[in-house]
């Protein structure tokens, strides 16, 4: 005859079957509370909000390709050494709230210039009268979102990372993951700034 004893540590084990692995959001539940999940919401709420994509085309022989062959000569004498004749991909739009602060968009395409990644994207701003670099080799999807921060849109990085502008350059909001090669790219380039002269404050 099985007693009640046996009938509950049944009961039991088949339950520990199925809550042995709980799920993600049950972990967070547990572990960082309803405040943590409410939290990581908001986050993918103002990550998903409606975004503009960067869209860059070739345009040969205009006055804004010329621009862009001079400030990626680097790349395309790259290029050249690899016999290859590089496609090269511009985009241009407003930065600033105020649609002042022009941003622009450079992809230079070529088989040994692209990775596993992709082709990745520098942006620039004219600062005194000359292109700046402000981004670095970027090989994920770029859109502008709506929010501002200082006068200038913010951008999304493959849909979910947002760079927000601060003190004159872009800072990711992400502070704990690190994309590859990108901040590593931005440091690089701020001391190279820093070298010419240029004031950099963080």
């Amino acid at each position: 005859m099985v007693n009640r004893f046996s009938i509950a540590c049944g009961k039991i084990a088949t339950l520990n079957r199925y809550f042995m692995v709980p799920s993600a959001l049950a972990v967070a539940v547990l572990i960082a509370g309803p405040a943590a999940v409410q939290a990581k919401r908001q986050t993918q709420k103002a990550t998903s909000q409606a975004a503009d994509p960067v869209i860059m085309t070739h345009q040969p022989g205009s006055p804004l390709e010329a621009e862009v062959k001079k400030l990626s000569g680097e790349d395309l004498a790259a290029a050249a050494r690899h016999h290859e004749t590089p496609l090269i991909l511009i985009g241009s739009t407003p930065l600033s709230k105020d649609n002042k602060t022009i941003g622009l968009f450079v992809q230079v395409q070529a088989a040994s210039l692209c990775g596993s990644a992709g082709c990745s994207t520098d942006v620039y701003m004219k600062r005194g009268g000359q292109w700046v670099k402000i981004l670095d080799s970027v090989s994920s999807p770029i859109s502008l979102l709506h929010t501002t921060h200082e006068g200038m849109r913010d951008i999304l990085i493959d849909g979910s990372d947002r760079w927000i502008w601060r003190n004159g350059t872009y800072h990711d909001t992400l502070a704990a993951t690190d994309l590859p090669g990108f901040k590593t790219s931005i440091k690089k380039h701020q001391a190279e700034m820093r070298k010419e002269g240029h004031q950099i404050t963080q």
